[in-house]
């Protein structure tokens, strides 16, 4: 496995993210005159962290209601998984089935000791097992790169950020904020609550981009065959095109943990801030790999 400097990637997401929650708390406060709003929304961002830290599984798992399966119910999946975790010397993690028809895969949880992979019952209706196999060696790569609970805890304080921007819109035009000190500028209010979940989403998207292809390539490593992800993601794209998930804001949230975007494409600007690179440029990638094994 090589190193992609995940520890460094997790503490520059991390460092981001916090100045963006503390920008947030600095305007809150700058608009209702009271800067202890900004203690409070370091204390917010604190306890979001901690939590995504304990739950980052169980808050994906319950998004796609995911169901823990036997190998009795699963045998192709356990049998992939076992070999593989084991040709890495490492744990296996839990694995479950969501009843989602939209295919994808996902791999959440905080270390390979307590990492789970849920594949949905769609992936598994249009995957040979060798391609299924490509799709569980990415991402059993991004258990075993320790780079899963960076995306989950990233997802929960984006979160934490759009959720707090919308209560402050809400108390912006009920409370109508401190105007004796300076503070009710409505647009103040609309800025952030526009900006701050956007500048969250934008450092999401860069973590996102690098990991994605990162995993990419060290899972075709693993499995030997980079042509059967590159084959796999084919077809995901188009079933993902033909049954995209609801844009719930619980998937939304959950959304860059899977394998490919499960929502429909969406213009140039969405495409800008979306978490997966393009599907093209990732089977090109494989393919080069293939490429240069044969040769």
């Amino acid at each position: 496995m090589r190193n992609h400097f995940n520890g460094l990637k997790t503490v520059a997401l991390f460092a981001a993210l916090g100045a963006v929650f503390l920008l947030f708390g600095w305007a809150i406060a700058a608009y209702f005159g009271n800067y202890w709003i900004i203690v409070i929304a370091g204390v917010l961002s604190l306890g979001s962290i901690a939590y995504s830290y304990w739950n980052s599984d169980k808050v994906a798992l319950r998004s796609m209601k995911a169901m823990p399966v036997t190998e009795s119910q699963s045998p192709v999946m356990f049998a992939i998984v076992r070999e593989l975790s084991q040709k890495a010397g490492q744990p296996m993690p839990r694995l479950f089935i969501s009843p989602a028809l939209s295919p994808n895969a996902f791999a959440t949880g905080r270390n390979p000791e307590n990492a789970a992979v849920c594949c949905t019952e769609g992936i598994l209706r249009i995957l040979d097992d060798r391609e299924l196999r490509g799709v569980l060696g990415h991402e059993l790569m991004h258990v075993y790169n320790r780079d899963i609970l960076t995306g989950s805890m990233a997802a929960a304080v984006a979160s934490v950020i759009t959720s707090v921007g919308q209560l402050f819109y809400f108390f912006s035009i009920f409370a109508g904020g401190n105007r004796d000190r300076g503070g009710g500028n409505p647009l103040v209010a609309i800025a952030m609550v526009i900006l701050a979940p956007i500048a969250a989403a934008l450092v999401q998207m860069a973590i996102g981009r690098t990991r994605e292809y990162d995993a990419d390539e060290d899972g075709a490593k693993l499995t030997g065959d980079p042509l059967a992800l590159a084959s796999a993601l084919r077809k995901l794209e188009q079933g993902t095109q033909q049954a995209p998930l609801p844009p719930r804001q619980d998937l939304v949230n959950s959304s860059h943990l899977m394998i490919t975007n499960p929502f429909r494409r969406g213009p140039g600007l969405r495409r800008l801030f979306a978490s997966h690179p393009p599907i093209a440029e990732r089977i090109t990638r494989l393919e080069g790999m293939a490429g240069r094994q044969l040769g």
